[in-house]
């Protein structure tokens, strides 16, 4: 029998969530978009993404109202995507898939990223739990600095050049005094 495309006899929360957000790539636009990256050129380069693949994603994101498109320049035309209140509703999932990982796939050089609750100055858990004041840490309160394993990341487009700097999420990337690659 062959692996069907979708879930469509499947009638639980998990497969419709993953409709949207399970195909290869999505949760990595979602993520890089936490992170600050803003624009389909700037996607495109940090994930190596085809670009038919990454408008196509970007288009179901913006109409299953997790990302919203805003135009930033009218000549030529321009988009940058934002996360909408739905889509910021995912960093929950999208920290503890990658916490998964750093625990249960782990990389020898170590965790890329930490995440630091900006009120507090600590480093959350992998339940996203702030140790100083026991709460959650919601996306807006973090910022993500560089992890042990930055060491030994060896790309150099301009996304993962400017994310070995400490960073805000949600905030964009400035973008603008990181050298392109040659």
């Amino acid at each position: 029998m062959a692996l069907g495309k979708d879930y469509a006899g499947q009638q639980c929360a998990l497969a419709r969530a993953l409709e949207l957000v399970g195909e290869r790539w999505t949760l990595l636009v979602v993520r890089d978009v936490f992170y600050g990256v803003r624009r389909f050129s700037d996607f495109q380069a940090h994930l190596d993404i085809p670009r038919a693949v990454l408008t196509s994603r970007l288009t179901a994101l913006v109409d299953a109202d997790v990302l919203e498109r805003r135009r930033y320049q009218e000549s030529p035309p321009r988009d940058e995507y934002v996360l909408t209140d739905t889509g910021r509703a995912l960093w929950p999932a999208v920290f503890a898939l990658a916490q998964w990982a750093i625990e249960f796939v782990p990389s020898a050089a170590g965790a890329l990223r930490e995440f630091v609750h900006i009120p507090c100055g600590v480093i959350v858990d992998r339940s996203g739990l702030c140790p100083g004041c026991r709460t959650v840490a919601p996306p807006d309160e973090l910022e993500m600095r560089p992890g042990p394993g930055i060491l030994t990341h060896t790309r150099t487009d301009p996304v993962s050049l400017a994310l070995r700097s400490p960073h805000r999420l949600l905030e964009p990337l400035d973008l603008s005094g990181v050298a392109k690659p040659a």
